[in-house]
Parts: structure tokens; C-alpha cells; sequence
């Protein structure tokens, strides 16, 4: 397909052909388009209009590479020596362990992707075409190079068009270029190597049309438009690496080592010592696996996945298990501003008229909302002459208008534009109204070269011209106000100053009277003689929780930091407005600033500046290296094509799951299903919750590793009956250990989450403090084993019994650790000491973890099948009794462990 459309090319590039070049080359008729056979021709030809990327890995491997571990490396391969030994029971629960283990891993992150892939079915589009002479609406997968496409105000463009057609046409090309101001559209041709940017009479697929109507010529489709260009550029991503990946991967090949030398070690002086290679075997083997933590993996990947499940219902959704925890790390967050820190929703905030100020209250399109003067009070603006021409000169000069949809207010057409009308509805005054008291006449669309728009109306007894522009524009056509005063040009520029530093884009508004017989406005009908009637500002404004987000960011030791194509006063009051600041200040950067720096000056100033304004796409490709080679975790929001290297370049890529592209999704590893930055912050928040229960299993899960293993190996060593078999190490590694570990993946957030600072990212998976803790609770561990083993060996000479009283013993001590690490834990400590105990949420889950490892070790015991398979004795009650004794001293062993290493 690629080499077919290739071929549709000429000899120069399309916009710089004329258009009837190009309707001439794809055999598209300028108003009847294509017919049914050239449609049917093309799309065998050229395919459907839908991005094509590197097709995803079979599930057969996905679920192969799940066993693509250090650890389970051992597991596999002790599994074989106890078949080669004839041990086929051992062999089938050893490799069942691992089977388990990759079974959790793959159906966790295919529940990731099914909710990426539901996401992306639910984002369709439909185009306008013109086929057979008849206008149709048809699914934009359906076009064809060649087809006529009809574009109008708040239409998606399908394909890469050449426009043949135009009529006021702007289209918001902000994905592709990172220009946020809409680009008026032309149909001449263009010099050759004219930018991308400034290509004026092409319309790119994934832009939108703000304002007008047009018409063009597919000349593009599919992963041959601009867009797919780019998504093709992508290598696609299919591991993730984080810090925790990259520190557990660590942590398995060093545990692998120490392994594998102690089990060699073992085999080497138990032989040397004359005993059975067999029985030597079966020590190596044990030694092995109880070493290896077999149900740490199985417990990650379930904790990652409750973590995925939780930002799913704080609309975050993860496309790979690991990114939870990346989210946990993060140090800095950049964040682009329009949609994500603001309501993408331009809004007016003040009004100048009549020499008086006025404030403007509410957010976004919705009509909720008073205007009020310079004291605070509500303004009736029948009674105020100049500001209600100032809202009527808005809502007249107008091609815009407002739909409610879904309790939702939303412009059809220019964002600025749903600003004036919805402060004219704040006073009282409608479209309606306007369209049958002022009927339109003519008009003089906004052009750039005269940076103004002028309507003509009609009344009972002259005509009006409507005029509103910039500033600049506007005040040298003008002669004197509404109320007949001379025009004090410099008061007025003051007034526009003071709006522009409060991050407000104003513009200008006038009128004109004309004689009645005039039914046409050109621009020279606006060469002077207008009345100046008032100034309005607006802005897109910050989302009201965002404001607490960036404070809770803030106050947990996260940078957050604002990267925008915006212009840089409007970025640094958006950034004053949220809080952005470094030392009390919004220090700001531009692009063109950006662009003199070399690599070592960008990395000195990267830390301190927090707004970064008129950003091209490259230049947010270098921040992010900036940041990283400062050793930063670096969290990177984005929606346009253009933020698709940066977002792939980021820790984490987060994309925007509503407002954002296909290939800014694809590129991500974290969507935000409402667009938030609010949501940004409740996934950090979710990921250090994660990392802090993770840590909690390791803690939990490696003691009873580490008890074992010095169990078993001091025994080899001095030849004495081992105190556990490799199958009950088996047991208590997978089957308890899971059913008394997942539930901490469960435990609820501390109230304390968001007010420690950022982990070091440098930090090894076992601090200090945390090995202090491992060997404190090992050794008491070592100790119960071998002292309940030795005690019922001796007395009773049963071997069996003395290991099941043994792993029993261990089990209630476990019990009584697990209850020291916990929420519930602290809660039942505060009850006891008469304190108020703090709410920490649900803990319900410790409690049924704890009762389901109850029932399982009395089946490990009791039932008759299991004494067959894992060589146990069934206990009376004198006997479970004793067994639980040993959870007495360790309630102060596991409260000198929380001294140690505290969790919170």
C-alpha cells in the first residue's frame, strides 16, 4: 500500500501545484468527485484511512516472556533435576509455581491493553464527501485519495487535504505544528520548502476547524499523511523499563548468584562428607527454593494491578503494570497547559467601558455568571449604556455559536468567539435577540493583515457596522468614545496592560453609523470614524482543582512544570494562577531562548524555570533529556502528534484519552480519561501508595525466605535431618505467602502519601534500613524453626510431626508479623494504648488473608491427601496450641523491626 500511494506524488510537492493540477492528477471531478468505481478502485488500491502501526507481539510469546526471569530460571531448572531424579510429583509443583506466576503476569497486562484498545474504538470520526455528485456522510476510514471532502466549523479533518475551496476557513493545527492560534486557510500555491507550518492551502488530518468553510482534495491517507509520517518515525515500544523493573531485575540476578554458589556450596561439603549424592541433591534443591522468593513476582504483578485498577477509578488508565510504580517516583512533572492544567474553555474575565472596570464571574461556556463593577457589586447593565453596546458589538460581530450537550456547554466555531457570547449571556442578552433586532447585512471576515472583523446590520432607522479586533487595530480608527469623549489613547493602552499581565488575550470593539441605503461594508468603510465602545479580556482559566493538585505535587516534593506553545505572558499568569513558582516566582523560558542554548546551558537552567512558553516539538524532546540527565524521573503530559517523541522519550508518557491523537496515545504509557492534571496527581498518588505496600511484601515475604534458607543450609552444613522439605518450602513460599501478602497490595493510602518527598530514583530496592528489618525477623525465624523442629524431633522422634509443628509455629509468628506491618495493625496498637485510633480506611482484606491462610495450613495438616503429598503429620490441640506459642515473643521482635524501618 505504501509503495501504491507513494505514487501518487508529482513531480513537486501538492501545495505547490495549483488546484486544478491536482484535481487533474487524481481524476476527482471539483464538484462532482469521485464516482462509486474510482472509490471502489482506490480503496482496493490504496486501503483504508486508518493508521497501520508494528503489529503487537502474539499472545503465545507475550505469555512466554512472562517466564523471562531470573528467579523462576531456578525454579525451572530445579524442577528438571527432581524429574531427571525420578521426583515427578516435585518436579509438577515446581513448575506449576512458575506456570502460576506467568499465567497472573499475562492476564494482568492483557486487561491493560483490552482497556487501551476499547478506548481507541470508542474515538471514531466521520467525513463530509461529495461522491457521484452527491453529498454524503460517510466513516473517515472509508476515504480515498481523490475523494472531495467538504470541512466546516468544528469538523475533525479526515485526511490530508489540498484545499480547493475556502471561505473564512481557520483551522486549529495546534496536534501537528504546536501552534495554538488558529491558521487562516487559502487556496494559491505555495513556494517550494515552505514549512510545514505555513503551508497554507493544505488542511492536515487530526486538525480541526475552528471557523468558515472549505472544500479540498484527499491527496493523502492513512500512514502516508503528516501525521502518519510521524507515528511511522516511532519505534513501538513493547517493554517498559522502570525503577522498579530495573531494581527487582538487579536484586534477582544478585539473589541468583548467592543461590545458586550456597546450593553448589551445600551439594559440594555434603558429598565431601560422605552422604548420598541423592539425599545432597534434595538439600541443594530445598536450599534453592527457599531462597527464592516464589511468590514475590506473582505479588508484584498483583499489586501492580490493583494499583492499574485504582487509577482506572481516578481516570488514569495504565497500559503496562510497571508504570504504576514509575508514577510513584516521579520528580518532575511536565505538563502541557491547554485542556490539562485549564479548562480549554476561553472565558471572559474583565471588561473595560465607560472609563469603569468590570469583572466577569464563572468559568468555560456555561451561561452561570454576573458581572459586577470595580466594588464587588452586581451590575445592571441596562442601566451601564457603554458596556452593554460593548457585549451587544460581541455578540453581533459573531460567527460562532454555543450547543449544550450532556449538561455541557460547547462552541461550534472559534473558542474567543463562545467567550463573547457567553458574557453577553451573563447580561441577559442572546443570539436570538440579536439575529431579529439586528439583522446581518454583510460582513468582512477576520484576515490577519487586518487583525479585525466587521459585520453591517440593520435597524429601524440606520444601519450599524460592528467592528472587533486587536487593540492596535481598532484604537487608530477610532476618534472618540460612546459617550461623545475624546479618545485618551494612553489611558486605554494602560488598560490593556494591565489585563495582559494578568494573562488575558484583549480585544477591541467599535461601531460605525452608515446611511440606510448602504447594504455592503469594505475596508475602507473603516478607515476612521469608528466610536470606541470597551475592551474585553479573557483566558483560558486553570481548572479549580488543579490549584490543590499542584500544592499537594508541590508539598510531596514534585516539580511540575509548564510547557506550552502558548505565548509567554499568558503562561506565566496561568502559572502565578495555579501556583507555578520557583523562590515565590514563575520563572519563565521561551522557544526562541531554548533554541540559542547548547545542551550543558538547557541542563543548568531546566531546574529552575517552571513555565516554558512558545515551545516547538523538538525543543520538548530536549527538555525531557535535559531533565533526565539531571537524574530526574520525568512524567511528560501530551495530546498532539507533535508531543509523541517526548512522550515516548518521558519515564512515563501520559496522553490525553479524550482530547488526545492516536499517535500521542499510541506513544504513552498512562492515558487520562478526563484530561486533568487533577488525575495526574491522583495516580502519583496511587503509585506511591503501591511502592509503599510493595515494600511492605518484600518485607513481609523475604524474613521467612531468609529463616529458611539458614534453616536448611546449617543443617546440610553439620549433616543434620533437614527441619523443611523443598516441597513444604514450596508451600509457605507460594501458597501462604500469597494468601497472607496480596492483601497488603489492598492496604489503603496513609494520610501522610503526598508529604514525604520523592524516593531517591538512585535508592536500591533494599535499603539499609529495610536489610536491618530482613535479618532482624530472618534470624527469629531461623530460630523458631530449628528450636520447634529440634524440640518435637527430640521428644517424640517423629520427623514428620516435627516439621508440620514447625511450619505451623512459623505461620502463627508470620501471622502476628503481618498484623505489626499493617494499617489494621496500628489500629488495633492505638485501641490497646488508649489512644484515638486514626481512620485508615479498608483493612478488611487483612483479615480475610489472615483466615484464609488459617484454613489452608489446617488442610496443609489435617486432610490426609496433603500428609501423602507434602510429607506432613496431621496435630491434635495440645499440639496447635504449642504451635502457637512462638507468636508471643514475636510481637516484640516485629515491633523492634517497625523501630528499625519504619513504613511510614
Amino acid at each position: 500500500m505504501t509503495t501504491n500511494t507513494r505514487s501518487q506524488a508529482l513531480s513537486r510537492s501538492h501545495y505547490e501545484a495549483t488546484a486544478p493540477e491536482v484535481i487533474a492528477q487524481f481524476q476527482s471531478d471539483p464538484k462532482a468527485g469521485l464516482s462509486s468505481t474510482q472509490v471502489s478502485q482506490n480503496q482496493q488500491r490504496y486501503g483504508l484511512n486508518e493508521l497501520t502501526v508494528k503489529p503487537g507481539k502474539p499472545a503465545w510469546l507475550r505469555f512466554l516472556l512472562q517466564f523471562n526471569q531470573a528467579l523462576l530460571y531456578i525454579l525451572i531448572v530445579a524442577g528438571a533435576i527432581k524429574a531427571f531424579l525420578g521426583s515427578w510429583t516435585n518436579a509438577a509443583v515446581i513448575w506449576g509455581v512458575t506456570i502460576i506466576n506467568a499465567i497472573i503476569g499475562f492476564v494482568q497486562e492483557s486487561k491493560a491493553e483490552g482497556a487501551i484498545a476499547a478506548l481507541a474504538k470508542a474515538v471514531t470520526t466521520e467525513a463530509t464527501v461529495i461522491r457521484n455528485g452527491q453529498k454524503q456522510r460517510i466513516p473517515s476510514q472509508e476515504l480515498v485519495p481523490g475523494d472531495l471532502v467538504l470541512l466546516a466549523s468544528g469538523d475533525k479533518v479526515p485526511a490530508d487535504l489540498r484545499l480547493i475551496t475556502t471561505r473564512n476557513l481557520q483551522i486549529d493545527e495546534s496536534a501537528l505544528t504546536g501552534e495554538s492560534v488558529p491558521v487562516e486557510k487559502l487556496t494559491e500555491p505555495l513556494q517550494p520548502q515552505t514549512p510545514l507550518a505555513e503551508r497554507q492551502n493544505m488542511a492536515y488530518a487530526g486538525s480541526f476547524v475552528t471557523f468558515g468553510q472549505g472544500s479540498g482534495i484527499v491527496v493523502a491517507t492513512a500512514n502516508e499523511t503528516e501525521v502518519g509520517k510521524i507515528s511511522r518515525s516511532l519505534d513501538q515500544q513493547t517493554d517498559l523499563s522502570t525503577p522498579l523493573t530495573r531494581k527487582f531485575a538487579k536484586f534477582s540476578h544478585t539473589l541468583l548468584y548467592i543461590i545458586l554458589a550456597l546450593a553448589a556450596l551445600t551439594l559440594a561439603v555434603g558429598v565431601g562428607q560422605g552422604q548420598s549424592l541423592a539425599e545432597m541433591f534434595e538439600a541443594a534443591v530445598a536450599l534453592a527454593v527457599s531462597a527464592i522468593p516464589e511468590g514475590l513476582p506473582a505479588v508484584v504483578t498483583v499489586t501492580l494491578a490493583i494499583g492499574v485498577n485504582r487509577m482506572a477509578r481516578r481516570h488514569a488508565i495504565v497500559r503496562k503494570l510497571p508504570a504504576v510504580e514509575t508514577l510513584g517516583s516521579a520528580t518532575v512533572i511536565c505538563s502541557d497547559k491547554t485542556g490539562t492544567l485549564t479548562e480549554n474553555q476561553m472565558t471572559v474575565q474583565a471588561i473595560y467601558a465607560g472609563d469603569q472596570t468590570y469583572s466577569v464571574s464563572g468559568t468555560g461556556y456555561s451561561p452561570d455568571g454576573e458581572i459586577a463593577d470595580s466594588t464587588g457589586a452586581i451590575v445592571s447593565v441596562t442601566n451601564a449604556r457603554a458596556l452593554q453596546e460593548c457585549l451587544t458589538a460581541g455578540l453581533a460581530c459573531n460567527d460562532s455559536h454555543l450547543e449544550e450537550e450532556n449538561d455541557r456547554w460547547l462552541v461550534i466555531g472559534d473558542p474567543t468567539e463562545g467567550a463573547l457570547i457567553t458574557a453577553a449571556n451573563k447580561a441577559g442578552f442572546h443570539l436570538a435577540h440579536i439575529s431579529q433586532s439586528l439583522p446581518r447585512i454583510d460582513s468582512i471576515p477576520f484576515e490577519s493583515q487586518f487583525q479585525y472583523m466587521a459585520t453591517l446590520h440593520d435597524t429601524a432607522t440606520e444601519h450599524i457596522i460592528y467592528v472587533k479586533g486587536s487593540v492596535e487595530a481598532i484604537l487608530k480608527r477610532c476618534e472618540h468614545t460612546i459617550e461623545k469623549h475624546p479618545l485618551d489613547r494612553q489611558h486605554i493602552e494602560q488598560q490593556v496592560e494591565t489585563m495582559a499581565q494578568e494573562g488575558l488575550r484583549v480585544l477591541a470593539f467599535a461601531k460605525k453609523t452608515v446611511s440606510k441605503s448602504q447594504s455592503s461594508i469594505d475596508h475602507h468603510d473603516l478607515d476612521s470614524g469608528l466610536i470606541f465602545l470597551g475592551l474585553q479580556g479573557m483566558i483560558d482559566p486553570p481548572r479549580s482543582e488543579v490549584i490543590a493538585a499542584v500544592q499537594s505535587c508541590q508539598s510531596a516534593g514534585i516539580q511540575v512544570k509548564m510547557i506550552t506553545g502558548d505565548h509567554i505572558t499568558t503562561a506565566k499568569a496561568i502559572a502565578q494562577r495555579i501556583g507555578l513558582q520557583n523562590a515565590g516566582h514563575a520563572t519563565a523560558i521561551d522557544g526562541q531562548q531554548l533554541e540559542r542554548m547548547d545542551d550543558r546551558e538547557l541542563s543548568q537552567v531546566v531546574e529552575n524555570s517552571v513555565v516554558f512558553a512558545r515551545v516547538a516539538p523538538a525543543q520538548k524532546f530536549r527538555l525531557v533529556e535535559a531533565l533526565q540527565s539531571k537524574g530526574e524521573i520525568v512524567a511528560m503530559t501530551g495530546d498532539g502528534v507533535n508531543d509523541a517523541p517526548a512522550l515516548r522519550k518521558a519515564d512515563i508518557g501520559i496522553a490525553m484519552g479524550g482530547a488526545g491523537t492516536d499517535v500521542a496515545r499510541e506513544a504513552a504509557d498512562m492515558l487520562l480519561t478526563d484530561d486533568n492534571f487533577a488525575s495526574i496527581e491522583a495516580a502519583v498518588e496511587e503509585g506511591r501508595t503501591v511502592y509503599q505496600n510493595l515494600k511492605k511484601a518484600i518485607a513481609f515475604i523475604l524474613p521467612v525466605n531468609g529463616g529458611e534458607s539458614m534453616t536448611i543450609l546449617i543443617s546440610a552444613l553439620f549433616a543434620r535431618a533437614l527441619p523443611i522439605l523443598s516441597l513444604q518450602v514450596l508451600w509457605l513460599n507460594m501458597v501462604n505467602s500469597i494468601a497472607m501478602t496480596v492483601p497488603l497490595a489492598f492496604e489503603p493510602k496513609t494520610e501522610r502519601v503526598m508529604q514525604h518527598p520523592p524516593r531517591n530514583p538512585r535508592e536500591p530496592l533494599l535499603s539499609k534500613t529495610l536489610i536491618y528489618r530482613i535479618l532482624v525477623i530472618s534470624v527469629f525465624n531461623w530460630i523458631l524453626i530449628f528450636g520447634m523442629f529440634e524440640w518435637v524431633r527430640q521428644s517424640t522422634g517423629n520427623l514428620e510431626l516435627a516439621r508440620t509443628m514447625a511450619i505451623q509455629a512459623l505461620v502463627a509468628g508470620r501471622i502476628v508479623y503481618l498484623l505489626s506491618i499493617s494499617q489494621l495493625g496500628k489500629t488495633i496498637m492505638a485501641k490497646l494504648r488508649g489512644k484515638q485510633p486514626i481512620s485508615f480506611g479498608d483493612t478488611r482484606a487483612i483479615l480475610y488473608g489472615i483466615a484464609g491462610a488459617v484454613m489452608l495450613q489446617i488442610v496443609f495438616s489435617q486432610w490426609s491427601v496433603m500428609n501423602t503429598l507434602f510429607k506432613t503429620a496431621p496435630l491434635n490441640l495440645t499440639q496447635w496450641l504449642i504451635c502457637l506459642l512462638p507468636a508471643v515473643p514475636m510481637i516484640p521482635v516485629a515491633l523492634l523491626a517497625n523501630r528499625i524501618d519504619p513504613f511510614d
